[in-house]
């Protein structure tokens, strides 16, 4: 799966960007980082900028994928099922990552899903690890790689 990451804000030297690279690096194919600036107002401004310049580099049939709080939270193997179904939309996918002040209605709006990582509140930069590592045991799940242990009882 050939996708994007379309995140607001930008790496600086540091852990969050050193795992992000960890689990990306193992994905095949790595999703494609686009790093957009944070903007600067009111919170209502900032979302409305943010989710400007996000769906400025969505691509124009791309099928999006807006994480956010208030969208469901799967399973890693209903992940992996998502995953595929995806795949098989053959268009271009895009994961939409949120500023500090979350994802504009506008954005959720077009998104085609919205995907929670649970209902913990996580730093933006650490939800692009989470998403790579969760992205990645997907393959892993697809391919019955033991990367991933169905060990819990359901």
């Amino acid at each position: 799966m050939k996708a994007r990451l379309l995140a607001i804000g930008r790496f600086k030297s540091g852990a969050e960007g050193a795992l992000f690279a960890q689990y990306n690096a193992r994905l095949r194919p790595p999703l494609d980082l686009v790093e957009l600036p944070e903007a600067r107002g009111s919170a209502g401004e900032i979302r409305a900028r943010e989710g400007t310049a996000l769906l400025a580099v969505l691509p124009a049939n791309g099928l999006l994928v807006a994480l956010d709080l208030g969208g469901p939270a799967p399973t890693s193997e209903a992940l992996a099922a998502l995953t595929e179904r995806w795949e098989q939309a053959a268009r271009p996918i895009a994961f939409a990552i949120g500023g500090a002040e979350g994802l504009d209605g506008a954005v959720t709006a077009r998104a085609e899903h919205v995907l929670s990582l649970g209902p913990l509140t996580w730093p933006h930069l650490l939800v692009r690890a989470l998403l790579a590592e969760q992205l990645f045991r997907a393959q892993c799940i697809r391919a019955n790689h033991p990367y991933h242990r169905r060990w819990r009882p359901a």
